[in-house]
């Protein structure tokens, strides 16, 4: 797994988008017991503190101890510094394991051999990603096609082409379930908007490669377009599945 957002941790916990109760709620419905789940790839805990609320344990794990510091924070949740593939958590002990906008960067064979370990028979595995922000048709233009394709195209990582392609392509060994449609509906200010560009992975690496940042130029062609507060929406794209052994 790489760590691409450990210098990013104090945007990524401002500007990334929340994600809506009824993804949860639609996940949690095919889980068996609330004793244990396990948050992978956690980050700033966005997705182990839904789960603090509905589980008696959490276990949430990341390679960057950075973005584990700036975590939610509750009784319940224990936080640990370990790649996705190899945990010290013992065996046949988890109802639900979730992985949210991360699983693109794991090895999948081995962290698929470690959920396989870590799960109770049955349990279930969530991964789920969201992709481009849907705002207005001239915004869209300037953010989604001259910014994320034209400008920073290069400097995405080749996982990246996993949430492009909406998690379809990434192999997934489980009995999966057939799901609904997901969004993110957020009311964002342009400044909204420049933050979370701002904790694109891609963008960092290309102020590094020439020593500026792309986005303010980006953003004047924007402001034109944004009135005070616009509508965001990010579709999100879940795979969902039972662990069966």
């Amino acid at each position: 797994m790489k760590d691409n957002f450990s210098k990013l941790a104090d945007i990524y916990v401002k500007y990334r988008p929340t994600y809506p109760q009824e993804l949860f709620d639609f996940i949690f419905s095919y889980v068996k017991n609330n004793d244990a789940a396990w948050d992978c790839g956690t980050g700033n805990g966005q997705t182990a503190k839904e789960l603090s609320r509905h589980f008696k344990k959490v276990v949430a794990t990341d390679i960057s101890q950075k973005q584990i510091d700036k975590a939610y924070q509750a009784n319940n949740i224990i936080y640990s510094l370990q790649p996705a593939e190899q945990t010290n958590f013992t065996a046949n002990n988890l109802d639900l394991i979730t992985i949210s906008q991360a699983l693109h960067w794991f090895k999948f064979e081995e962290f698929y051999a470690e959920v396989k370990r870590v799960a109770k028979n049955s349990g279930i595995i969530a991964a789920w990603c969201y992709s481009l922000p849907a705002i207005s048709k001239e915004i869209d233009q300037i953010v989604n096609t001259q910014l994320y394709k034209n400008t920073l195209g290069q400097y995405w990582d080749e996982e990246r082409q996993y949430v492009d392609d909406h998690y379809a392509t990434i192999p997934f060994p489980f009995e999966e379930i057939k799901t609904p449609s997901f969004q993110i509906i957020s009311e964002w200010t342009v400044i909204d908007l420049e933050g979370y560009i701002n904790s694109w992975s891609a963008l960092q690496k290309f102020i590094t490669a020439n020593n500026y940042n792309p986005v303010d130029k980006f953003i004047e062609q924007v402001k034109p377009y944004w009135k005070e507060k616009m509508k965001v929406v990010f579709p999100i794209h879940l795979r969902i599945g039972r662990v069966e052994k």
